[in-house]
């Protein structure tokens, strides 16, 4: 078996059988195809050696790749090889064993509760109801930009104020929706200008983007007054560490974000206590020590 062949039908399983998001199967293909391109077009699978994916880590590394990016890399080539050996086409997976470079420990960065205020303040804009609403949901259910912008009005149940949400790996959840968001959703739904099947629309009638919505919070960011770095992902934290700081569940918020690993949502326990120790240190008489 070439080593072309198998990557075309490891990422057309990866696409129509596992149904990945196309962000996944778009970096697991040009990942697969820059290793494919570092070798002879007419590699044979069982001649790629461990030696060879090592090789390729260790070179993005000199490189200066990011620890993510070659974790990636490294995470298409095992799936890719998983994949082989249950198809008989090898008889391992030779990246199995290959360690990545380790990630650096990044925090999320929550918004205080009063910048999310600010960016629910009135503008002039023309879309203001719907970029309001639009917001709401985002913050107030945990978001990604991906699920808001793909939500269909059929997604939507007001009168038991829950959204249908599919996520990563097409995995559905349902979650609540806050009064306030609730009144605003409503609201903009019963005023839309153009009758469609998609609940966030632009001004030609089609689906929002997630790179529209990321321009219309930055420009939202200015004319409100709130911090012009908040991002989607950025509101999506928040919301976490509010609930976390509120005293919710860790398993309530991992629901609620369709995290599948609890690993994921603990994240946010590091970075309350991590507020917490700030705020000791800032307010406590014996944090400082005496000069």
């Amino acid at each position: 078996m070439m080593l072309s062949k198998a990557i075309a039908s490891f990422l057309k399983q990866l696409a129509e059988v596992r149904m990945a998001s196309p962000h996944t199967v778009s970096n697991y293909k040009r990942d697969l195809r820059r290793f494919q391109d570092q070798h002879d077009v007419n590699m044979m699978l069982g001649d790629v050696s461990r030696i060879a994916v090592q090789n390729w880590i260790v070179g993005g590394h000199a490189q200066g790749l990011s620890a993510s990016t070659l974790a990636r890399r490294l995470s298409a080539l095992r799936s890719l090889f998983d994949f082989c050996v249950q198809a008989q086409w090898c008889e391992k997976n030779v990246a199995a064993g290959v360690q990545a470079p380790k990630q650096k420990k990044r925090l999320p960065r929550a918004l205080p509760p009063e910048q999310t205020v600010k960016l629910m303040s009135p503008t002039q804009a023309v879309s203001d109801l719907r970029d309001a609403a639009l917001l709401a949901v985002m913050y107030g259910c945990g978001l990604r930009v991906s699920e808001a912008v793909g939500l269909d009005v059929i997604d939507v149940d007001i009168r038991s104020s829950e959204l249908r949400i599919l996520g990563k790996g097409r995995k559905e959840r349902i979650v609540p929706i806050p009064e306030g968001g609730l009144v605003l959703l409503n609201k903009y739904l019963k005023s839309k200008p153009v009758s469609s099947g998609v609940v966030f629309i632009n001004k030609n009638g089609g689906r929002l983007t997630t790179r529209s919505v990321q321009r219309m919070l930055k420009k939202r960011a200015l004319e409100t007054g709130a911090d012009v770095s908040v991002t989607p992902h950025r509101l999506r934290h928040s919301f976490a560490t509010h609930l976390l700081t509120g005293g919710v569940d860790l398993r309530a918020i991992q629901e609620l974000l369709g995290h599948s690993s609890l690993a994921t949502t603990e994240r946010y326990t590091d970075l309350d206590i991590n507020r917490l120790t700030e705020v000791y240190d800032q307010s406590h008489p014996r944090a400082r020590k005496k000069a």
